[in-house]
């Protein structure tokens, strides 16, 4: 199990910019596709506490677990092996090997086509996020210090001509678009 505490800032962009970042950045070419598979109860009992517990397939399987705390979100998280996170993902799983005792299923899911690069004293992410029929694109920025990573960022976008909004996080939305199709379809 491994333990982080991660300090992240984000503002949506629009497709134009996201392809101007990645041509400026000279990564057009060097995407990399993840997806997020998340998890709750039936009843959202994660969601309602603001947990995020999903599994992450990018060259190897991910499960975390996101809690906030002040001015970042502290993650929990361990390798899986392939077949166990896809008997997870197909069939729930009991939550309490990550802290959670409670049974939990996969609701929704996103996939991300990102790319990435240092920038200053952090990584800088460019992506393009696709899930029940929507495609948004951001950019994430995560630093070591709250207040050097949040000048950054500004800074960034400042010299970008891009301006800040407050973003949803990715849990957020895809669970939101799969709430509102599902009251669609009742």
């Amino acid at each position: 199990m491994h333990n982080h505490l991660e300090i992240e800032f984000k503002t949506f962009i629009t497709e134009q910019e996201y392809l101007n970042l990645l041509k400026e950045f000279d990564l057009e070419n060097k995407t990399f596709d993840q997806t997020n598979y998340y998890f709750d109860t039936n009843d959202n009992e994660l969601l309602n506490n603001k947990i995020v517990l999903r599994i992450r397939k990018k060259d190897k399987y991910k499960l975390t677990k996101k809690e906030k705390a002040e001015n970042a979100n502290y993650e929990t998280s361990e390798f899986l092996k392939d077949d166990e996170a896809v008997q997870m993902i197909q069939n729930g799983f009991d939550a309490s090997r990550i802290g959670i005792n409670k049974f939990v299923t996969n609701i929704c899911s996103l996939k991300t086509i990102r790319a990435k690069a240092p920038y200053k004293d952090g990584t800088i992410f460019f992506d393009k996020s696709i899930y029940m029929g929507v495609i948004d694109y951001e950019i994430e920025y995560e630093a070591n210090d709250y207040e050097t990573g949040k000048e950054t960022f500004l800074e960034f976008l400042q010299s970008h001509n891009i301006q800040l909004n407050t973003p949803i996080s990715k849990s957020k939305r895809a669970f939101n678009e799969y709430y509102k199709v599902k009251e669609k379809g009742r």
